[in-house]
């Protein structure tokens, strides 16, 4: 039989194993290992096909997770933030956190990093498995009373079982006390059973206004705080920077 038929019927059987990425590259290889074994061949093609998969799983999984933008840590600038801890920021990259049913707490002015940090942990866990969930403080509301009114505990969704689930922009706006049990109630069900992060603008003891209720706040602090690392970034705006950057080179163009 013909090296050419012999390729020929490859090709159809990975294209029914749905082995794409090992029919694409297969002639290529097979060209330059001319001198290796068969056995170091099938495992470069294996390997391909492998991280092919891994990348298409997570860029599914950042798809649908409502992430609203992709950064890593490598893009964050620990140099415009001299007051922030770095050991400790990296120390949470190893994602113990994660494994112990942890959470992370970000606390600091609009603009700082809170997010971009946030979010390199979250593609970070991604890349080693985990599920991941994204959300708004004001968005996940929307998402509770939604459930709520109608009649779902939610405890299927996203916000609910993922591994890890960002709360972006706690603090922001102000929530009635029917949301603040709802809050609560969300707190409560990850409670030990899978990690959150919270980015707040607000430092704990200004809880209350958002909350309006000392009660709760005290509850949701309790099950917030019970297993977490809280991260205090004190420093300027990078939005801010941006924009006077903008605006200086405008000027030295005029």
């Amino acid at each position: 039989m013909s090296n050419t038929l012999v390729i020929d019927r490859v090709r159809a059987n990975l294209a029914r194993l749905k082995l794409r990425r090992i029919g694409d590259i297969l002639e290529m290889v097979m060209r330059a290992s001319e001198e290796k074994s068969s056995l170091v061949i099938f495992d470069e093609l294996l390997e391909e096909e492998v991280a092919c998969r891994e990348q298409r799983r997570v860029e599914t999984s950042v798809k649908i997770s409502g992430l609203p933008f992709v950064k890593g840590i490598e893009e964050f600038d620990f140099a415009f933030q001299p007051n922030l801890d770095r050991q400790k920021v990296m120390s949470l990259f190893d994602l113990t956190f994660i494994r112990q049913r942890g959470n992370v707490i970000f606390l600091g002015p609009p603009g700082t990093g809170k997010t971009h940090l946030a979010v390199s942990l979250m593609l970070k866990a991604c890349q080693a498995g985990m599920s991941i969930y994204f959300t708004t403080m004001e968005d996940l509301i929307g998402k509770l009373k939604k459930d709520h009114e109608a009649g779902r505990k939610g405890r299927a969704r996203g916000y609910n079982k993922s591994a890890l689930v960002i709360v972006d922009e706690v603090g922001y706006t102000p929530i009635d006390r029917g949301e603040c049990n709802l809050f609560f109630r969300f707190i409560a069900n990850r409670y030990e059973k899978a990690s959150t992060i919270i980015t707040s603008n607000k430092a704990f003891s200004d809880w209350t206004e958002l909350f309006q209720d000392p009660i709760i706040v005290t509850a949701v602090l309790d099950r917030l705080l019970h297993h977490s690392v809280v991260v205090n970034i004190k420093g300027p705006s990078y939005r801010l920077r941006g924009k006077m950057e903008k605006e200086e080179r405008e000027v030295s163009q005029v």
